[in-house]
């Protein structure tokens, strides 16, 4: 039995420095996904939002009702 712990043990290690090998790249196209998925959300981002322009003009004035034909004496008699 414990032979059979020992190369389990080794194959764990072997595993591991396997992995660690290639961690650096991993981590390197990582973050060259989150380059490219800021990239993209910047650009979705852009599209959506108005022009500056358009953006910053003055809002327009409410419409004013056109007044009653009358000359403005509002009882009726």
């Amino acid at each position: 039995m414990g032979f059979f712990s020992f190369v389990v043990l080794l194959a764990i290690a072997y595993l591991a420095w396997r992995i660690s090998d290639q961690i650096p790249d991993i981590l390197f196209r990582l973050s060259e996904i989150q380059r490219d998925v800021a990239e993209i959300r910047r650009r979705t981002e852009d599209q959506t939002e108005p022009p500056e322009e358009i953006a910053s003009a003055p809002e327009p004035e409410p419409e004013v009702e056109a007044a009653d034909a009358d000359d403005g004496d509002s009882t009726d008699d």
